[in-house]
């Protein structure tokens, strides 16, 4: 049983445990230890299971709580070179991947694809285990090919929804700030996460699909599952994501 726990995700933190039998690996770090280790006690997650600690980039949503976790637990941390100094996570074990270069550990194997963001070099992860694939996407303002392809053999995708347009255009948020976001380096709405969802069903389509990285101030989990269905053709009651920060959920596969 493969069972995937999103503790977090969102600009206030992003924190998730992806874990296989008695192992487990963490993708980023952007809560404080303390309200992580609530989080998983109230999905059941033993952090002894945890054996690494995943960074897709160096923003503080991501790696704000990524020293302390690692000291904690005492468990490396994996990311590449630029990342990890970027990310200024103190005296922690730290172990070097590289873009495109599979590796294994802890029962999963493990593919970082690049991604489109405004960091330093930024990725998603691939995992697969039991001959099951779990891609995680966020934080890009467009797909790369490599992401693409991952997504498309994802039995289940985590993936981005971060704003609606509309939203954006007309909320609070100044005019670069607005344009940042709309970027190629920045983040994807929720008519392009449909898109992208939709094109890369066909080899998959029984796969699972949680929606990520939902804006505070630019979205609503609501609207977003509402905007991926419509452009995905996926049916609404089969897309789900997170309310609220302190709202969590485990899916199994």
């Amino acid at each position: 049983m493969i069972e995937v726990h999103i503790l977090a995700s969102g600009s206030d933190g992003n924190c998730a445990v992806y874990q296989f039998d008695d192992e487990a690996i963490m993708i980023d770090s952007g809560l404080s230890y303390r309200y992580t280790h609530k989080l998983m006690e109230k999905e059941g997650v033993d952090e002894k299971a945890i054996k690494g600690i995943l960074v897709t980039h160096e923003h503080s949503d991501h790696v704000g709580g990524l020293g302390p976790m690692a000291r904690k637990l005492k468990v490396p941390v994996f990311c590449n070179e630029k990342t990890f100094y970027a990310s200024r996570a103190g005296d922690v074990d730290y172990v070097p991947i590289y873009m495109l270069q599979e590796f294994s550990y802890a029962g999963f194997q493990i593919l970082p694809v690049p991604t489109s963001h405004d960091a330093i070099d930024p990725c998603a992860y691939m995992l697969k285990a039991d001959g099951k694939v779990m891609t995680q996407i966020t934080d890009t303002g467009e797909l790369t090919f490599q992401a693409r392809e991952a997504l498309a053999l994802a039995d289940l995708a985590v993936m981005e929804a971060n704003y609606d347009y509309k939203m954006l255009r007309n909320g609070p948020y100044s005019i670069p700030l607005q344009e940042r976001i709309l970027g190629v380096q920045g983040h994807m709405d929720n008519r392009e996460t449909g898109y992208e969802l939709k094109h890369t069903m066909d080899t998959n389509r029984n796969r699972k699909v949680f929606l990520a990285h939902i804006s505070k101030n630019n979205n609503t989990p609501d609207l977003a599952k509402e905007s991926v269905s419509k452009y995905s053709g996926i049916p609404l009651e089969d897309l789900d994501c997170l309310k609220e920060l302190g709202d969590t959920r485990t899916i199994r596969i």
